[in-house]
């Protein structure tokens, strides 16, 4: 698989949460970070996304925000 986006991260699937239409995806991409990503159910089915999964984290953003009280 070849992206524009630079931002991969290989990590592991350790949960699919379904909603209604979304999962949200979480990814141990190392040392007990987790990204967390929401994805239509469709996705999840279609890519077979399941706990126990590896899986890559693409962030392709324009903005990055942080704000702290």
């Amino acid at each position: 698989m070849r992206l524009s986006a630079r931002n991969q991260i290989k990590g592991t699937v350790v949960e699919v949460k379904k909603g209604a239409t979304t999962s949200h995806v979480r990814v141990d991409i190392g040392s007990g970070q987790i990204v967390t990503s929401s994805i239509t159910n469709e996705a999840v089915d279609d890519l077979g996304i399941k706990a126990g999964s590896k899986a890559t984290v693409v962030i392709k953003a324009s903005d990055v925000m942080i704000a702290v009280d």
